[in-house]
């Protein structure tokens, strides 16, 4: 009787395991899914494993990606707004922006951008300690693919040597 409540306990401890960990009818893949996090999802919208498929993520198109803020004195901030418009077919949610040094600061929308409209990404350059031409990018991550975008500011700062040699 011991061996034959044994026997059926091995027989059905076999059959009831799954390789799955106790999810039957789920792959590996989404079982791992289910612990992502958003900002996973939103970091790498597309899967490594699988082919790209970049027709249902979301576009982030900009009206432009340099602003030339020409000459200007040092210590002046120069200011730019970067417009933008959702071209794919799901919310475009922007997980972070930034700058390469703290000079730069970038404000984004943090609200889900709907497929058709657009945003406005706000960039401020403190030029204070910075001398001749400067080029600053802003890196924009969110769920699109590739997932970063950059736009920057460019332009010729021009310290205090510039400034009194300037022709009047």
């Amino acid at each position: 009787m011991y061996i034959r409540m044994l026997f059926a306990l091995m027989v059905l401890s076999i059959f009831s395991c799954t390789p799955e960990g106790g999810n039957p009818g789920k792959s590996l893949e989404e079982i791992q899914l289910e612990g992502a996090s958003n900002s996973a999802i939103v970091r790498n919208p597309v899967s490594a494993n699988a082919p790209t498929d970049t027709v249902n993520v979301a576009r982030i198109t900009f009206e432009e990606t340099e602003f030339d803020f020409g000459d200007v004195d040092e210590g002046a901030i120069v200011e730019h707004v970067f417009r933008f418009k959702n071209t794919g077919k799901v919310p475009l949610l922007i997980s972070d922006a930034r700058s390469t040094c703290g000079c730069t600061v970038p404000v984004w929308p943090k609200a889900p951008i709907a497929p058709g409209q657009g945003g406005e990404i706000s960039v401020k350059f403190d030029t204070k300690g910075k001398s001749k031409m400067q080029k600053k990018p802003v890196t924009i991550l969110a769920n699109t693919y590739p997932a970063a975008t950059i736009v920057q500011l460019v332009g010729v700062v021009l310290g205090s040597d510039a400034k009194n040699n300037k022709p009047q």
